[in-house]
């Protein structure tokens, strides 16, 4: 089941990407699992939760209620680790990364559509979303780089997703973002 949003407006920037929001569920400080939902489209697939800014909503609100929605739980939004830009689907998704403190029984999601949650390791999510998501791999590869490099959190932050750069030194690598 397809997931529709009636009265949904979908917002834009200034080089027409539609604006986005996602979180990067974490469960301990070690950031080693991060939380997957399963895709409204494909539901034997595995996504980050996320979804559309909405008007007057800024993308740290926007990561927060979809994570909601989505995954069924709640935490503390942390680090932002930047802006990923896909130029297939034309949107700019901001992901920030999320320490959960709590998992709810019963969600949104999961009531409407069946939507599903699970923790996998880094490697094992990086897996998963070659399957269907692959370029939400870069915000998983950000996250491991991101505890590594002091810059890491330097606002203005635009990762190509549709063509990443090819990373062969994480300890001296950055994403060679470009500032949007």
């Amino acid at each position: 089941m397809v997931k529709e949003k009636p009265n949904s407006t979908r917002i834009y920037d200034k080089d027409g990407f539609r604006r986005r929001a996602a979180c990067i569920c974490v469960r301990a400080e070690n950031e080693a699992e991060v939380l997957l939902v399963t895709s409204s489209r494909r539901p034997e697939l595995w996504i980050v939760p996320g979804g559309g800014v909405e008007p007057e909503e800024e993308p740290p609100v926007t990561a927060v209620r979809e994570v909601l929605e989505e995954a069924g739980v709640v935490g503390d939004l942390g680090r932002c680790l930047g802006v990923f830009e896909n130029n297939d689907h034309m949107h700019r998704t901001e992901v920030f990364v999320m320490n959960v403190t709590q998992e709810l029984d019963e969600w949104e999601d999961s009531r409407s559509i069946g939507r599903k949650r699970q923790w996998f390791t880094i490697d094992d999510a990086l897996s998963q979303l070659a399957l269907h998501k692959p370029t939400q791999q870069h915000y998983l590869m950000q996250l491991q780089l991101s505890k590594t490099l002091e810059n890491a959190n330097t606002p203005g932050r635009v990762v190509n997703a549709t063509h990443p750069p090819i990373l062969t030194n994480a300890a001296s690598a950055t994403a060679s973002p470009t500032t949007a």
